[in-house]
């Protein structure tokens, strides 16, 4: 297992696995994920097994405690520091879940906001995965605002232990 940052190269990869978990109602289009490829690479992890991409996280930093579904639009270029690090897609290979993948780009994402002195990890999530998020220690922190794919949606929040 090999977790490195983004790189153009991996367009193609990421936006089948996007759409193949998400469905064509809440996976960002191509556009989207080629200007978050672009804006936020610093933000943007891979995960490679035998040179295939198995899986990403991905996300911008924001400055309030809440995903607005404009975030899954558009974003721009993250500030070197602080802030709320937002993950807007944590998605593996169908093939490659319940591996232990996505709580590794959890780890890794997590070193990223304790270097880069963020407040924590915010992300929004399907009812039926906040234990998951729980046992990777985020807390439930009520329903989110987004209605993307008209669905519900439950605020996480993973705390830097450096910043409390």
């Amino acid at each position: 297992m090999f977790i490195r940052k983004v790189e153009m190269t991996d367009l193609d990869a990421i936006f089948q696995i996007e759409v193949d978990n998400f469905g064509e109602a809440i996976a960002a289009s191509k556009e989207v994920i080629r200007e978050r490829v672009q804006l936020i690479p610093d933000s943007f992890l891979i995960a490679e097994m035998a040179g295939k991409l198995v899986g990403y996280i991905e996300g911008p930093v924001i400055d309030k405690m809440d995903l607005s579904d404009d975030l899954f639009q558009a974003v721009s270029s993250n500030p070197n520091s602080g802030g709320i690090q937002a993950i807007t897609s944590l998605s593996i290979a169908k093939d490659y879940q319940k591996q232990g993948i996505g709580t590794l780009l959890l780890a890794s994402f997590k070193d990223i906001v304790v270097k880069n002195q963020r407040e924590g990890i915010l992300l929004t999530c399907k009812e039926e995965v906040i234990p998951y998020y729980e046992m990777n220690d985020f807390k439930f922190k009520g329903i989110s605002q987004s209605q993307l794919g008209g669905e519900i949606w439950h605020k996480m929040f993973w705390e830097n232990p450096q910043k409390t």
